[in-house]
């Protein structure tokens, strides 16, 4: 069997100067894998793309793969963002309410460079740099249980852990297929009716 290309950074930029060439490094990365594809995205041409030798990305990066991996980190790292804070604000609200607005934020986590999201999804299982998206999914699944089990009053009753799973999950595939595969589904204003939609798909499954 083939070994996997490693995946994890040789060091962490530590200095100004450093950071901002790993920072450039990622973008190039990123950009490349948007334009021109995996198979394309050679360390040469990163490199270059970045303004940088090929020598000082292999200080920070043994291969390709490493910094493929590097972005989905990135971009997983701020979806997180859009989904905790969403969270933390609706803590305390009614379940339509905060559904709602789950689903606005799903939408508006995965219009985030939504071609670079496209591409990382399908280049996940080639680098076989599966944590960074069962960790997310681990939090966001926790996050929202614990929404409801704060809510109890307002749905039926249900195990928590399957319910979290159903809706998270529901959630999740709806507005990344809809950001994603039918763009033209969401343009003038039609993505309040997917958000309507969604709402009611999981208020109803809850209630």
């Amino acid at each position: 069997m083939a070994r996997r290309p490693p995946t994890n950074p040789r060091k962490k930029a530590s200095q100004d100067r450093s950071r901002a060439t790993v920072d450039a490094l990622v973008e190039a990365t990123a950009r490349i894998l948007v334009k021109e594809g995996f198979d394309k995205a050679s360390t040469n041409r990163i490199a270059a793309k970045a303004g940088v030798s090929v020598g000082s990305l292999y200080q920070y990066f043994p291969c390709k793969e490493a910094l493929v991996a590097a972005v989905m980190g990135r971009h997983h790292r701020e979806l997180m963002q859009v989904a905790r804070r969403t969270l933390v604000e609706v803590a305390s609200q009614p379940m339509e309410k905060a559904v709602r607005k789950l689903v606005a934020a799903a939408m508006e986590a995965h219009s985030i460079d939504p071609e670079l999201h496209r591409v990382l999804a399908e280049q996940i299982p080639r680098t076989g740099k599966l944590e960074n998206l069962e960790a997310f999914n681990r939090e966001t699944y926790g996050m929202f249980r614990s929404y409801l089990e704060s809510h109890r009053a307002e749905f039926r009753a249900v195990d928590l852990d399957l319910a979290a799973f159903v809706c998270v999950t529901s959630i999740e595939a709806l507005t990344h297929t809809a950001v994603l595969h039918h763009a033209a589904m969401l343009a003038d204003g039609a993505s309040e009716a997917l958000v309507d939609e969604a709402t009611r798909l999981v208020v109803r499954y809850l209630t």
